[in-house]
């Protein structure tokens, strides 16, 4: 990778002893060639003739004289021209095994021999035979080791193989990032610390050796790195954790020492280190086994005295990223070291829009498309989701050969994102067809009536993705960061909507609910076990949080009796089984919204906008809804199945 220097390009040069092994191999070569071809092109080029013609030759008295030697016999023949003056003709023949009887032979038939002249130049051959094995393996060694360009590993193995980017060339700057506000006002000191530095050791202040920057994946915690870089227009060393870990125990350390040495030497800079969970993990080990891992607990180590062993205000500054905060090491946080944790988030619905505008800046949007619209259509959307839709609609755009991207080149790229592509492909029987309408139309009217889930914007029998025959689009209305009992619920009851439909129509189930009640499941247990929601059980929480799970035994569930096992399991049941009841409820006093929208569904595969929203308004609730949602209990014991199904 070239390196800036003062506006200037200059080529790192490959490691010495890759360019040894390299031109060893090149000589090598060169002198085999040289003593197997040279003497071939220059010497005397002789007409071959058999063996057992040359024997013929000279018992008829035809040949003169011969050079016998081990593997080539020369001779030349006895020949006169019309004018009575005598010619030689010289011939080559190669004896078919060791003939003792030829010297004889030449005796009594009075032919001349002799014995080839030693080679001169022989010594090359005895010489190579000697020195050329060792050298061939060194070059070899040298040479493949190398193999890649990722810097030197045989002799400076320990060297550091982080990517350096000078005066800030990492082509990103604040502008570039956006939706992370709170992230960048934090990091702007850094930007401003290493420009005007004089004006914080003045008063004594001490810029933070090490900032780690903590969120989900796709968040843009690397390119707020390097806009940090590109701002200050200082060095920027890029490293992933997991590089510093090798199979030989001290390597990943020797790396460390001499990425901080290289730092110390293009101070002020920035050390970023990517995946600093690869590198970092607790000591502690998993399963509570000590040292699991030599190499990279000696690696950490060097990491730690490292960030404690230079001075505050060399200019070094160290950033990570990691998306698993709690596995790390509680002595790299510490301050000191870490310093300051700043939380790259996904965005809200201002921060989502101010990243489409980004992503969309090279991108020809059409008059109807409304950047703050699809922001309001992707809660939860990272960073790299945004940019991966704003790419997704130009490429569909793309397809259809339109001069611009319009909306519905986003509503389709937002469906392709969220439940995969169309596969038009795989033809429904009739069957599967209708109990895919009536299980998507049950989400949707149990969804339409219950708090916080967000309005309906879409059903469809359209399979798409993996294993989606159909599904129901629900678009929250604003960013939420809490969920109360009551949604809690009700998201459980939507759930179950899907198969409480087939129920309510076909008095039997499918396969097709599975993945809604390993949801349903899973959120009920969490109402319990973590979020405290038990009359019954109280505010106690029965899981462990990840860290302790990860330094304990392997068991996610604090040790408890088989008492409050079975309690928790009975409290998961009737959590379920209500919301059950309640969906069988509502689909039962809905029954012929249920029908006709199903139907309708049938016949047009999608329904969506405004027309389905009208429709769905028209659901009612049941008496018993809101005193379950609002207590989470029904008001008498009913059976669940027997007095709904029809």
């Amino acid at each position: 990778m070239p390196v800036e220097t003062n506006n200037k390009k200059r080529q790192i040069k490959p490691p010495k002893m890759r360019q040894f092994g390299g031109s060893l191999l090149i000589l090598l070569t060169l002198l085999f060639l040289l003593n197997a071809i040279v003497p071939s092109f220059f010497g005397p080029k002789l007409p071959q003739v058999p063996y057992s013609d040359f024997i013929a030759q000279v018992q008829t008295g035809k040949v003169d004289r011969a050079i016998v030697g081990g593997d080539r016999i020369e001779y030349a023949l006895k020949t006169q021209t019309p004018d009575g003056q005598a010619t030689e003709q010289v011939f080559a023949t190669t004896p078919v095994a060791i003939d003792l009887d030829l010297p004889k032979i030449l005796r009594d038939n009075k032919v001349e021999f002799a014995a080839p002249l030693p080679d001169q130049n022989g010594w090359i051959g005895t010489l190579l035979s000697w020195v050329a094995p060792p050298l061939i393996f060194i070059a070899i060694w040298g040479f493949f080791l190398n193999r890649g360009g990722g810097g030197p590993a045989a002799l400076t193995v320990g060297k550091s193989k982080a990517r350096i980017y000078s005066e800030g060339s990492t082509g990103v700057k604040f502008l570039d990032v956006a939706g992370v506000d709170e992230a960048k006002a934090e990091l702007e000191e850094i930007v401003d610390f290493l420009k005007n530095a004089d004006k914080y050791t003045k008063l004594g202040a001490k810029i933070p050796k090490g900032v780690l920057l903590v969120g989900p994946p796709g968040t843009g915690k690397t390119l707020l790195a390097k806009a940090i870089a590109g701002e200050a227009g200082v060095p920027f060393f890029s490293i992933s954790g997991s590089e510093f870990i090798e199979l030989f125990v001290g390597v990943g350390a020797a790396r460390v020492r001499d990425l901080f040495e290289q730092a110390k030497q293009q101070a002020p800079c920035i050390v970023f280190i990517d995946e600093l969970d690869a590198l970092g993990k607790s000591r502690g080990g998993a399963g509570g086994f000590v040292g699991g891992n030599d190499e990279r607990e000696q690696t950490l180590n060097q990491l730690l005295t490292e960030m404690d062993g230079f001075d505050a205000n060399t200019g070094v500054i160290i950033i990570a990223a990691t998306n698993r905060p709690e596995v790390l090491d509680p002595a790299l946080r510490r301050p000191g070291r870490f310093d300051r944790q700043v939380v790259v988030d996904r965005p809200d619905k201002i921060g989502r829009e101010a990243i489409l505008k980004v992503h969309a800046r090279n991108v020809k949007l059409a008059e109807d498309v409304n950047l703050a619209t699809i922001a309001i259509r992707t809660p939860g959307f990272a960073g790299a989701d945004l940019a991966n839709l704003v790419n997704e609609a130009a490429l569909l755009a793309a397809r259809q050969n339109r001069e611009a991207v319009i909306m519905a080149d986003f509503n389709e790229a937002i469906e392709r994102v969220v439940a995969g592509l169309e596969k038009r492909s795989r033809v429904l029987n009739e069957t599967e067809k209708k109990t895919v309408a009536y299980h998507e139309v049950g989400h949707a009217i149990i969804g339409a009536l219950m708090p916080g889930s967000g309005k309906v914007e879409k059903i469809s029998v359209v399979p798409r993705g993996v294993g989606a025959l159909g599904y129901t689009i629900q678009m929250p209305e604003e960013d939420r960061f809490l969920m109360i009992e009551d949604e809690i619920r009700g998201r459980i009851a939507i759930l179950l909507g899907g198969r409480s439909a087939e129920e309510t129509v076909f008095g039997k189930v499918s396969t097709g609910a599975s993945d809604d009640i390993q949801k349903a499941t899973d959120l009920a247990e969490r109402a319990v076990t973590v979020y405290g929601m038990s009359d019954k059980l109280g505010p106690i929480a029965f899981e462990k949080v990840q860290q302790q799970f990860i330094e304990g035994y392997g068991n996610p569930r604090r040790s408890i009796s088989p008492e409050v096992a079975k309690e928790i399991d009975r409290e998961v049941k009737q959590i379920v089984d209500n919301a059950h009841h309640i969906a069988l409820s509502i689909l039962q006093e809905n029954r012929d919204l249920l029908e006709e929208t199903a139907q309708d569904l049938l016949q047009k595969e999608i329904l969506e906008g405004a027309q389905l929203r009208e429709r769905l308004n028209q659901a009612k609730a049941p008496d018993e809804l809101a005193q379950w949602l609002r207590t989470g209990k029904l008001s008498e014991d009913k059976p669940l199945m027997q007095t709904l199904l029809v």
